[in-house]
């Protein structure tokens, strides 16, 4: 059997898109403290985890986001996995200009400083253990040095292009 050459066959970024968005995820909001103690944060669809030991978790962020050059300058990052009554937080983290995503917003810096946001689902704050580029993103292995959830509240979930109940 001989091996195929050139690049493998494809999907159109729209079907692609479109199947993803089959696929119902928690919404987070990632989040951490530049050098001078200020907070940033943006919405990251993409999470999981990834070992239960040692404890790890990947998010994908888009190589062309402004935030990620902050994460080579910060001892630790924090996840943010939104309740189901934070959607107004999950747009204001992605849509929001950088530097006024944490006007007004309930948070509290975390173990490691890594920002929580106040009534999450669930936080946790991670160490970056291994960066990797794929595409058009960097995936961020984060090793989970503190973790708290909510006992009352459901999650956040978006699917197909929209927040839905969990249900």
């Amino acid at each position: 059997m001989t091996a195929p050459t050139g690049s493998p066959p494809g999907v159109d970024a729209d079907t692609f898109r479109a199947v993803l968005g089959r696929f119902a995820s928690g919404v987070t909001v990632v989040t951490l403290q530049d050098l001078s103690g200020r907070p940033h944060g943006m919405t990251v669809s993409a999470f999981t985890s990834v070992s239960m030991t040692p404890p790890l978790v990947l998010v994908c962020i888009d190589r062309a986001a402004t935030m990620l050059p902050l994460f080579e300058t910060s001892a630790a990052f924090g996840v943010n996995l939104l309740a189901a009554g934070q959607a107004e937080l999950s747009r204001r983290f992605a849509d929001e200009a950088m530097e006024l995503r944490f006007d007004g917003v309930d948070w509290a810096p975390g173990p490691w400083s890594a920002p929580w946001l106040a009534h999450a689902h669930a936080n946790l704050t991670c160490q970056v253990a291994q960066r990797l580029t794929a595409g058009d993103h960097e995936i961020l292995v984060g090793h989970v040095v503190a973790a708290r959830h909510a006992a009352d509240t459901e999650p956040l979930v978006y699917h197909r292009g929209a927040y839905v109940q969990v249900r």
